[in-house]
């Protein structure tokens, strides 16, 4: 599972996760304790973030779907480690997972064989939903 899943996926519905954040929650939280970044994301989505002209939306969207794979996997905060469940584009700019160490094993347990993705972000709020298939 810790391969990348761009493209169709079709399989059973095994879990959705849902999740918004605030955009300037985690702002705030990033300058006040900038390893924030290196405990949450990978370097690919803090170098994806940091690499826009505003990058807090981006972080946020990112931080949403982590928590919405967890939901999808039926766990909360702590379960996996944050930086083990990755945003990744594909180069039309489709977002999808990639996971490694627990929250891998965690997800072939499940048996979740791909995810579809969903980030949006407007002014104030992040938003992303996570389909877990097997």
């Amino acid at each position: 599972m810790g391969s990348e899943l761009i493209g169709p996926v079709r399989g059973v519905v095994l879990g959705l996760g849902i999740d918004l954040v605030d955009i300037d929650r985690i702002r705030g939280v990033i300058e006040r304790q900038p390893r924030f970044i290196d405990r949450t994301y990978t370097e690919a989505e803090a170098q994806y973030c940091a690499a826009r002209k505003v990058p807090w939306e981006r972080y946020a969207a990112r931080f949403a779907a982590k928590e919405a794979v967890m939901k999808a996997m039926g766990v909360g905060l702590g379960a996996v480690d944050l930086v083990e469940i990755e945003v990744v584009r594909a180069e039309s700019g489709q977002p999808s997972i990639r996971l490694t160490g627990r929250a891998s094993d965690l997800a072939d347990e499940l048996g979740v064989t791909g995810w579809h993705l969903s980030l949006s972000h407007a002014r104030d709020l992040a938003q992303a939903t996570a389909i877990a298939l097997g």
